[in-house]
């Protein structure tokens, strides 16, 4: 006589945790004390500081402080080489990682270096990368001087500074992203007749649209909070080439503390705003992955 065992898989209670992550109570207590810990000092207690010191001297000059025709200048001058950044970091950022991703050639280890060198290089560094290369005393400076070009102390050093600093974030993104994906969905579309730009937009565009999201919040959050390169290349002229850090610097510089932080609360209101798209993008994008898999698993 054979008899047969079945082995049966002990799963654990609902609402219980694996063994393998049962911590006893006072590990958890202890961590997340310390997480909470953290926060409050380095996000909460720097927060409630800069909009305690922007309102200490009254809502009437909080506001005097915002509408000032300097401030008015560095927030115009910060919106204005943002929306000029993030749509070329957009267009580099895409064509790279789908270069990248999709095509090998000669010189990708090269490309992919010169993608992550802003993170590697000290944004003063850059800058004065910038003032050597279009000074007035730098290999290019005669020239534009000739040309009566002015690039340096000018808005065009600040969007070259800053496009510098923020052209890895849509690109790495992306390339992991796409990677992931493969290249099979869009070498089906070509195999039903789609052409390079049908593909793109039909197939490649909606698969990656939260990451290429992602990657242009935190791109143009970097590209207006940017100071090392900027302050560099600016000259700090007022009411000309001040973005809004570089003006907080001057007024706080000027012993002007309330109205330094006022700018300063304007800066993390954005920060703050830019971080709850950040939260939504994640977690659509999550959602999107998940619906995905659940898809799966079905045709699986």
């Amino acid at each position: 006589m054979i008899t047969t065992t079945t082995a049966t898989t002990q799963r654990p209670a609902t609402g219980t945790l694996p063994q393998a992550t049962a911590e006893p109570v006072w590990v958890r207590v202890l961590l997340t004390t310390v997480a909470l810990f953290f926060l409050a000092l380095f996000l909460a207690a720097p927060l409630y500081i800069v909009f305690s010191q922007a309102l200490s001297d009254g809502f009437a000059l909080y506001l005097a402080a915002l509408t000032n025709p300097d401030a008015l200048a560095a927030v115009r001058l910060t919106l204005l080489v943002a929306l000029i950044v993030v749509p070329l970091n957009l267009a580099f950022g895409v064509a790279a990682a789908w270069a990248i991703t999709k095509f090998e050639f000669l010189g990708k280890g090269v490309l992919l270096t010169l993608i992550d060198l802003p993170f590697a290089v000290s944004p003063v560094i850059a800058g004065l990368i910038f003032v050597l290369l279009f000074g007035a005393q730098g290999v290019l400076g005669p020239w534009l001087d000739e040309m009566d070009i002015k690039i340096i102390f000018a808005v065009p050093g600040i969007v070259l500074a800053t496009l510098f600093i923020t052209f890895p974030f849509v690109a790495r993104e992306l390339i992991p992203l796409m990677q992931e994906q493969g290249t099979e969905e869009e070498e089906a579309a070509r195999v039903l007749g789609a052409g390079g730009w049908a593909t793109f937009w039909r197939v490649t565009l909606p698969n990656i649209r939260w990451g290429l999201l992602y990657g242009l919040i935190l791109c143009n959050a970097r590209a207006m909070g940017e100071f090392g390169a900027v302050s560099v290349v600016s000259g700090k002229i007022r009411g000309l080439t001040n973005t809004m850090p570089l003006h907080v610097e001057i007024l706080y510089n000027e012993y002007n503390l309330a109205a330094a932080f006022a700018v300063a609360s304007l800066l993390t209101l954005l920060a703050l705003v830019t971080l709850v798209i950040k939260s939504v993008v994640e977690w659509q994008g999550e959602r999107q992955r998940a619906a995905a898999l659940e898809m799966r698993a079905e045709e699986a």
